[in-house]
């Protein structure tokens, strides 16, 4: 009897390790922060849900000048800010602060920067001109965000990011940050949306992404220009599995996560968060590790 008592706990044990218990999303819009659109809806809904399904999770998204500090009651955390993030050669103050989504019953995390992220809106200010550092301010929200996570000291099973704002996660993750502690083992599943951007990066794009674990040969199928689908192609060789999280989102890239052989979960609006979470349990029960083109 007791044998039989241990081999079902080293079962259960087993098939726990297979799901997604802890959810990190690294997300680009969350309403009620943001005013109302697909990608900020599914930015509160999503890890909603995942939380009700018994899931714990933490939720990132960028502070944006167009987010009302008082009125959303964000306050910093102090025991989180403080570091410095170097990108081309220049310290960037990594400042983080919190707020309760009370209706959800959840917390969301804010990456703040004077110089990326005040009175700036998301790729394109109020005139719609996009701004010329969109590829640092994304360098500096994905280092942001691990950073913070290693500070918590909590250990996400998977990752999901969102948006072109959070595409270099997975790269950092599967390089950069493999054998941190709170990434080791981790899968990246990178949700597309239909937010391209217009502007390219130049070869110096290329020069700032590097760091401890990522050289310019990890870097030697990437050339500049570099625009939204290359970026979003740059995520998805770095990713575990690929979501369509919209109706719209850029064919050229959705055929591409096609043939990567990795698991795609294409787009369907019904019952499409269920959906969502049966994906993270089936990526996270794949062992071996992505394929990097």
């Amino acid at each position: 009897m007791r044998n039989f008592l241990y081999l079902c706990t080293l079962i259960e044990n087993i098939f726990s390790m297979t799901k997604a218990n802890k959810v990190l999303f690294i997300n680009q819009e969350v309403t009620p922060y943001l005013p109302e659109s697909e990608y900020s809806l599914i930015g509160k809904k999503l890890p909603q849900t995942t939380q009700e399904r018994g899931r714990e999770i933490r939720t990132f998204m960028p502070k944006w000048g167009n987010i009302n500090e008082r009125r959303n009651q964000l306050h910093e955390v102090i025991r989180l800010s403080g570091m410095n993030l170097i990108i081309d050669d220049t310290d960037h103050p990594l400042i983080i602060k919190v707020a309760s989504i009370q209706s959800a019953r959840m917390q969301v995390y804010f990456i703040d920067n004077d110089d990326f992220f005040q009175n700036r809106m998301q790729a394109a200010d109020e005139n719609g001109v996009e701004y010329d550092d969109n590829d640092s301010r994304a360098i500096f929200y994905a280092r942001g965000v691990l950073e913070t996570v290693k500070k918590l000291r909590w250990c996400p099973t998977l990752v999901n990011c969102h948006g072109w704002i959070s595409a270099l996660a997975p790269l950092y993750i599967k390089r950069a940050y493999k054998d941190e502690p709170s990434f080791r083992g981790v899968k990246v599943v990178y949700s597309l949306y239909d937010d391209d951007f217009q502007k390219t990066f130049g070869s110096e794009f290329i020069n700032r992404l590097l760091l401890k674990g990522i050289t310019k040969k990890e870097l030697s199928h990437l050339k500049a220009p570099i625009g939204h689908t290359k970026l979003c192609k740059l995520a998805i060789d770095y990713s575990d599995g690929v979501i369509q999280q919209t109706a719209h989102a850029n064919e050229e890239i959705m055929e591409y996560a096609r043939q990567s052989g990795k698991p795609v979960l294409e787009y369907s609006p019904d019952n499409f968060y269920d959906a969502c979470n049966d994906f993270y349990d089936r990526v996270s029960s794949i062992e071996q590790p992505p394929t990097i083109k």
